[in-house]
């Protein structure tokens, strides 16, 4: 709790994940600011490097990369803490309108931001389905470059378009509904430890010959930080069907519980799931990684050929869904206090 007026206190961090989700949606992540996930990226590197020195073998690459892991995560956790307790310090000490509160509580609001990534998620799809509503395929697969892991060259609009939607869910829960969870669960220091597990994954989480060995404990500790995220991130979109006139719940549930888990992740595929089974489509299917060809288990029904329009449908259902995900959270989060 903050101190308010004489007869009221105020819930910290339902007060902080509120201020933090807003100020997302305002901002979203300009690259001026800083962010801690940069520094973060640089200590997975710096300590590669490092520890590639001395892991000469499948086993010491994997006790490497099991202690990069647990490293990164609980230094930045325990980080997180303890500035976020040097700030509560300050605040303890003022009312809740002075400056020194207001400005100290800006601190952990922008920190708490910096775990969510809601409004970049959907102003790069916007991105992408602007381009292909203007025709504009070749800056559209420029575009659709920045988001995912495939390639892009030689892909045909609706190829374009299921590869956005396929982000868009894949993302909700990894960028919105997870760090909301563990904020939920944990506040500020376990939301931004779940930011360390997801930048180890999308740095040496690969399947490849370089991370098969290192990458190992980051893969798995993703795996199952997001184990439950990914199951509510499937429900809100269930829900968010339920709620607009476009899409149908029914049958977003129906896939999801079919076809979640046909994806090389446990757990993309069932926000995946239910994204096509609203929309009526069929995600999935072999794609191009570094010129190499994946086959992936389709998830879904043809009932449609996915097009622009799908996407830009799944962009408001990803929006609704992570509304929905926020108003739980912070509920929550002043349940708890």
């Amino acid at each position: 709790m903050i101190p308010g007026t004489p007869n009221m206190v105020i819930p910290i961090e339902a007060f902080i994940l509120a201020g933090a989700c807003l100020l997302d949606y305002a901002i979203g992540d300009p690259r001026w600011l800083p962010h801690p996930v940069r520094l973060i990226g640089a200590a997975i590197a710096g300590g590669e490097s490092a520890l590639r020195r001395v892991a000469r073998s499948p086993l010491t690459e994997r006790i490497a990369g099991g202690v990069l892991t647990v490293v990164v995560v609980a230094v930045t956790g325990a980080l997180t803490f303890i500035v976020q307790e040097y700030i509560l310090g300050i605040v303890a000490g003022h009312t809740l309108l002075s400056a020194p509160a207001l400005l100290s509580l800006g601190v952990l609001i922008l920190l708490a931001a910096t775990t969510i990534a809601l409004r970049g998620l959907g102003d790069a799809a916007a991105l992408v389905i602007l381009d292909l509503e203007a025709g504009n395929l070749a800056r559209a697969r420029r575009n659709l470059s920045m988001i995912v892991g495939r390639d892009t060259e030689g892909l045909s609009e609706s190829s374009c378009a299921k590869a956005t939607i396929e982000t868009v869910s894949e993302n909700l829960s990894d960028g919105v509904i997870a760090p909301l969870f563990y904020f939920t669960v944990g506040g500020l220091p376990l939301a931004m430890a779940y930011k360390a597990v997801n930048t180890l994954d999308s740095m040496i989480g690969y399947r490849n010959d370089r991370y098969r060995h290192f990458g190992w404990a980051a893969a798995r500790l993703d795996d199952l930080a997001n184990f439950i995220p990914a199951r509510i991130a499937g429900g809100l979109i269930v829900l968010s069907a339920l709620l607009g006139r476009a899409a149908s719940a029914k049958n977003a549930w129906r896939i999801m519980r079919r076809d979640g888990r046909n994806h090389l992740s446990p757990n993309s595929g069932v926000p995946e799931a239910a994204m096509a089974g609203a929309l009526g489509i069929r995600l999935g299917g072999t794609s191009t990684y570094g010129g190499v060809s994946v086959a992936k288990p389709t998830i879904g029904d043809a009932d449609h050929s996915v097009s622009t329009a799908h996407a830009r449908l799944a962009v408001r259902i990803m929006q609704t869904a992570a509304v929905i995900g926020i108003g739980c959270a912070v509920a929550a989060r002043w349940g708890f206090a």
